[in-house]
């Protein structure tokens, strides 16, 4: 299966004469948003960071919250948490911090969340501008996803707030109870684990194949997430879950998978084409990321 996933993609780039990384740089820089372009240049070419900063700001409204589709499924310009957690990763990403940038949206969590810390991914805001079929009334409940991811990220990027303990511990005892039974609220709740003192790898290995949503065969061509967005780089503390089988034939489908464009497919339907073209190039340069941390470019 991997022999053949290398051998379609191979040909493919060798009739055009473009090797796999060009072809996925000039997807961004011809499709991408300003900001996924800033952002592949601090990655890949050493550009300064402060250049995905300014570009964030764009994105960050006055209440501290983002919006303004940061997330492309939704294109309402209110704050909502899911355009926080694009924002924090984002600068994840970049390797950088703004600390007044991310205490502002951490303030603005804070005065959105419930008296335990919980927030939701969306809100009924959405309703009145265009957005994707599946963001709907589901996204406005308070969750796991994204309140863990959230926290896990403020942990990232090394900022204390009041919210971030109160949701924490309210994620701490909510997963106590049980895992979420979805793969994205799974990996939200890995966000959070990952800075925990007390990882338990056999308790989520055993609970992975009973997610929704998760894709572990390489493969399946249904949409869900991979063992390569559990473990997104070989020092992961999530990649002692998955087999080196499993991450090779995955990351042979991820090369297979670029399109004669040069970007990645998406399998859902963003609100409309710019919409499509913007998550392609953000899916894109997380495929590059991808492969450059595994060492397949």
């Amino acid at each position: 299966m991997s022999v053949s996933f290398k051998t379609s993609w191979m040909q493919v780039r060798q009739a055009v004469g473009m090797d796999m990384y060009t072809a996925g740089r000039d997807f961004v820089r011809r499709d991408g948003r300003v900001l996924e372009r800033r952002l592949f240049a601090t990655i890949f070419e050493g550009a300064d960071p402060q250049g995905v900063v300014d570009a964030l700001r764009g994105y960050q409204n006055a209440d501290g919250g983002f919006g303004h589709g940061l997330e492309p499924d939704k294109r309402c310009p209110d704050s909502l948490p899911l355009d926080v957690e694009v924002a924090f990763d984002t600068l994840i990403a970049a390797g950088t911090r703004d600390e007044e940038m991310i205490r502002r949206a951490a303030d603005w969590l804070d005065s959105v969340a419930t008296p335990d810390g919980a927030v939701p991914l969306c809100g009924p805001a959405v309703e009145g501008y265009p957005r994707a079929e599946h963001i709907s009334e589901w996204t406005y409940q308070p969750g796991i996803n994204p309140t863990a991811g959230l926290v896990g990220r403020l942990h990232h990027l090394d900022v204390a707030h009041p919210w971030r303990d109160r949701a924490e511990a309210w994620c701490a005892a909510e997963l106590e109870k049980g895992f979420p039974e979805d793969a994205h609220g799974m990996h939200e709740a890995m966000e959070f684990l990952e800075y925990r003192k007390d990882i338990d790898l056999d308790r989520v290995r055993d609970w992975l194949p009973k997610l929704q949503y998760f894709r572990a065969d390489a493969a399946d061509p249904s949409y869900g997430v991979t063992p390569l967005q559990f473990a997104s780089t070989p020092d992961s503390p999530w990649r002692e879950l998955f087999t080196e089988a499993q991450l090779e034939a995955h990351l042979d489908r991820l090369i297979a998978d670029q399109q004669d464009d040069g970007g990645w497919a998406i399998t859902w339907e963003p609100p409309g084409p710019a919409a499509t073209l913007e998550y392609r190039a953000v899916v894109t340069l997380g495929a590059l990321r991808t492969l450059k941390a595994y060492n397949r470019l």
